[in-house]
């Protein structure tokens, strides 16, 4: 695994763009984890950052021409050699290149020549990202198992905003840790529910939460990464958050209701090997919808009548000790505390986990710094006899791999 005692062979691939610069960083925190890298950037994207700046960080001659080194065939052999691609950015220009497998310069025959996992940071302008051309193209090559990572929703070159911004250095990085994990889920089928539930109180209001869906996501990506085949019950997710469920392994089901929620997991948690509550689920709903926008001129919005929704994971986890899910089910819930006292922390999440009939809770800190709306997180995962088994904390990828350890681990 990447920065964990194995130096792995990474190809960074550099496009003819402006967010090169930021990937001067990402070299640096490749090699300073102590990794080989190959820089191999375009006639274009040396206009943005020169050879000189590539060949210090990443200690490797630089080229971008495939008559360099023929001896060693280095056009061929710099991918048969790599365990993982980088293209970072990876412009409109490139993707439709790489998608059309064209090789017209030392990149491309690197792409061509490779059997790693390739994984892209697109970074362009917000029209070219939305082009159907583009959009065809990162739909054709997710279905050939090309990863993304990225594009970000904001300011982009020029002052203009919009989705293409590409990825920060330490997102690639850890989209990186991800595709390099071993594949110790293989053939396991996998279950997450991604995001926040809402209930609607009229056609324009409804209870909801803060939930991002960044940690189910990320459980969802690292698990299919690890070779499992996995479903994602996504509840009310953004697009840019929801796009780093592309992968050909993913499945998506959106809901919006608790209740929708519930059916979609009952249904797919039948055939699943592991099952994991990521999603904030709303414990309470209108007792009735109305039809109609409520008004304060009509004194409708001084009282609401509120009805307790199912309990979704302790469902899933009874009918897994009634014989209505496969055998060895492995069920993981997540449990939110605000509270900055660990002990108390611990001794919630032991009751609702004995409580819930799950077999791990991952007990996370929602405050400031952590939790909803964050890109970081913090958790204690909590396994039987109430035992703290792992912890874990920074961004929300660490906490999917080590919450995805634990499960490995008990199975």
């Amino acid at each position: 695994m990447l920065g964990q005692n194995r130096t792995v062979n990474i190809v960074v691939g550099v496009t003819g763009g402006i967010a090169a610069y930021k990937t001067v960083h990402l070299v640096r925190l490749l090699t300073k984890a102590g990794h080989d890298v190959t820089v191999v950037p375009t006639e274009d994207a040396l206009r943005f950052v020169g050879t000189p700046t590539w060949e210090a960080l990443s200690r490797h001659p630089v080229t971008t021409s495939v008559h360099d080194d023929v001896a060693r065939v280095r056009h061929v052999a710099l991918g048969q050699g790599a365990n993982l691609v980088i293209v970072a950015p990876a412009t409109a220009n490139s993707i439709a290149k790489i998608t059309a497998g064209i090789a017209d310069n030392l990149l491309g025959t690197t792409l061509l020549a490779t059997e790693a996992p390739v994984l892209l940071a697109p970074a362009m302008h917000a029209e070219m990202w939305r082009n159907a051309a583009t959009q065809a193209n990162i739909a054709t090559l997710t279905s050939r198992g090309v990863h993304l990572v990225g594009p970000a929703d904001g300011e982009l070159a020029g002052g203009d905003s919009g989705p293409g911004r590409m990825a920060e250095p330490e997102q690639i990085l850890e989209a990186a840790l991800a595709l390099l994990a071993p594949r110790d889920l293989e053939g396991l089928r996998v279950v997450v529910s991604a995001g926040g539930t809402r209930e609607p109180i009229d056609p324009v209001r409804f209870l909801g939460n803060r939930s991002s869906g960044r940690q189910g996501i990320a459980l969802a990506a690292d698990a299919a990464a690890r070779g499992a085949d996995v479903t994602v019950v996504a509840a009310n997710i953004s697009a840019d958050v929801l796009a780093d469920a592309r992968h050909p392994s993913i499945r998506v089901l959106p809901v919006g209701t608790a209740a929708e929620l519930a059916d979609a997991m009952k249904e797919a948690a039948r055939a699943a090997d592991i099952v994991i509550m990521a999603a904030a689920v709303a414990d309470y709903r209108p007792a009735t919808v109305s039809e109609h926008k409520l008004t304060k001129e009509q004194g409708l919005l001084t009282r609401l009548d509120l009805v307790e929704n199912e309990d979704v994971v302790a469902a899933l986890a009874a009918s897994r000790a009634e014989g209505r899910a496969p055998h060895g089910q492995t069920i993981v819930a997540f449990a939110a505390e605000t509270s900055e006292d660990p002990v108390e922390r611990r001794e919630r999440a032991r009751r609702k986990r004995e409580r819930k009939g799950v077999d791990l809770l991952a007990v996370n800190l929602a405050n400031a710094d952590h939790g909803f709306e964050k890109r970081d997180n913090a958790v204690e995962i909590v396994g039987g006899g109430g035992a703290v088994v792992s912890s874990a904390s920074g961004s929300k990828h660490a906490v999917a791999r080590a919450i995805l350890d634990a499960v490995r681990s008990m199975r």
